[in-house]
């Protein structure tokens, strides 16, 4: 089992979600998150003030796949989360990491199963 950790664009959530649900992946947990990379921020306009956020909005998605899942997984999000060809600077970044133990709570589920 592993966790996926994807931070991706909020205007990407929907598209995601949807394609992730056709492959099967239905179970994902969606936060939101500020944050900054090579971005660095943008400048913007309010109430006639130029000002530049130091931190930028994005979408944290935490997904737990087995490992029969997870290369599908990956590529979807590769593929759908991405804003052009090449990719684009702020699109996000994906973190996999090893699940030790999942229990269902309120179920009998344990390890894969649970998943």
């Amino acid at each position: 089992m592993k966790l996926i950790v994807a931070i991706i664009q909020p205007t990407k959530l929907n598209v995601v979600r949807e394609a992730l649900a056709q492959a099967g992946v239905e179970r994902m947990t969606v936060g939101d998150a500020l944050g900054y990379g090579r971005q660095q921020g943008h400048t913007e306009l309010y109430r006639g003030n130029e000002y530049q956020p130091t931190l930028l909005r994005k979408v944290a998605l935490e997904i737990v796949v087995n490992d029969d899942f997870l290369e599908r997984t990956l590529g979807i999000l590769q593929d759908v989360a991405g804003s052009g060809g090449d990719g684009t600077i702020g699109d996000g970044k994906i973190f996999v990491l090893p699940v030790a133990q999942a229990i269902q709570i309120g179920g009998t589920a344990i390890g894969p199963e649970a998943v």
